[in-house]
């Protein structure tokens, strides 16, 4: 599940890319099995939000047919009070043909009504209607639908052709209205040795924020030798990776650990976008969200000497040899920086200057916390 914000509402992820492509080839086959083998129809999507829904049908219907787009308008009548409704862009000859009504979502069925009075004006041999979506609890009229595609509860949706103001009609999938998120969150993001940890402190206290440390995370359940401390451990100690599920379930472990809090700055996670993917899910189950990746950008040159210089004190092994460095640069940049893209096509990507003193960094950081 995903949420993702459309002018001032919040709308988290209903209907899947993929269940939408499932449910438009269906209908596409149903109409088509329904035909007479030899009849052409014509196809009329009603717009404006059908656009993309009546692409992807006709590409799934595998026959001969004609398509065409109209718009629903009034005028004024010859009196004050009269209200005349007709359908801007019928230029074919509809008499005597089969003509099926493409549209988006159907409710009341009030506009539905509109169209099917002036389609019939033109005498058509056949007129049915398909639909995406239908709205039983609100549907009040009497007019049959012969193809629906899903019925769906009465709330607002937008994507896929559908919008809230003009926006979220480019969306993949369908979004559902939902409660605007009450936290903070923060994915701290950045190659080795760029400050994440040092900063992450700052803005915590700063910000009353929890700082969720992967690192942290894991040695705390290994140490205490919690289930999934044990497991993980079980990985490592045969050198392989562990799973992305047993340091997902940690992460939602320390998750479900602060529920009164701010908000959380997320460190070392995610590193990959099924987990980036994994924790948009996690997150809008409470009904949040991931408000901004921020990844401190330092040359690798720089940060090969930083951490060469921090290994005199460290003790760390791995920061005193270069190769291996160079080796969790590598890691780093063909793995967890992947994830800028995933982040950037939310929208949600912030690429601050992590060259300066600590102050200054903070700083920069700052104003990006506080435009979120």
């Amino acid at each position: 599940m995903e949420i993702t914000k459309l002018h001032d509402l919040y709308f988290k992820k209903y209907i899947t890319e993929q269940e939408l492509k499932t449910i438009v080839k269906e209908l596409a086959i149903q109409v088509k099995n329904d035909l007479p083998k030899d009849e052409v129809p014509i196809f009329i999507g009603i717009l404006n939000g059908c656009f993309i829904f009546v692409a992807d049908f006709v590409r799934e219907f595998k026959g001969d047919c004609e398509l065409s787009f109209v718009k629903l308008a009034s005028y004024e009548g010859t009196s004050s009070s009269e209200k005349v409704k007709e359908l801007i862009g019928v230029n074919e000859n509809l008499e005597g043909r089969t003509v099926i009504i493409l549209e988006d979502v159907i409710d009341t069925g009030n506009t539905l009504q509109d169209i099917y009075k002036i389609f019939n004006e033109h005498k058509v041999k056949e007129l049915k209607i398909v639909t995406l979506f239908f709205k039983p609890d609100v549907y009040k009229k009497e007019l049959p639908i012969h193809y629906v595609g899903k019925s769906i509860e009465d709330k607002f949706i937008v994507g896929y052709g559908l919008d809230y103001n003009g926006y979220g009609r480019n969306l993949p999938a369908i979004y559902q209205l939902t409660s605007s998120p009450k936290m903070k969150n923060i994915v701290l993001f950045g190659p080795p040795g760029a400050g994440k940890g040092t900063q992450a402190e700052i803005l915590k206290e700063k910000y009353n924020l929890k700082h969720i440390s992967t690192g942290d995370v894991f040695r705390y359940n290994i140490k205490n030798e919690t289930e999934l401390g044990v497991l993980a451990k079980s990985y490592m100690d045969k050198g392989d990776l562990v799973p992305d599920e047993v340091t997902i379930n940690m992460l939602k472990d320390e998750v479900n650990k602060n529920p009164d809090v701010k908000g959380f700055i997320f460190d070392g996670f995610p590193r990959t976008e099924s987990q980036a993917i994994a924790l948009d899910e996690f997150l809008a189950e409470k009904g949040e969200c991931i408000n901004g990746m921020i990844a401190l950008e330092v040359s690798e040159d720089l940060l090969v000497q930083r951490i060469l210089e921090r290994g005199k004190t460290s003790g760390r092994v791995d920061d005193q040899n270069e190769a291996k460095i160079r080796n969790r640069f590598n890691e780093y940049n063909t793995k967890t920086a992947v994830l800028k893209d995933f982040y950037k096509s939310q929208n949600k990507c912030y690429l601050v200057n992590g060259v300066g003193d600590i102050e200054e960094i903070t700083e920069r950081l700052s104003d990006v916390f506080d435009k979120l």
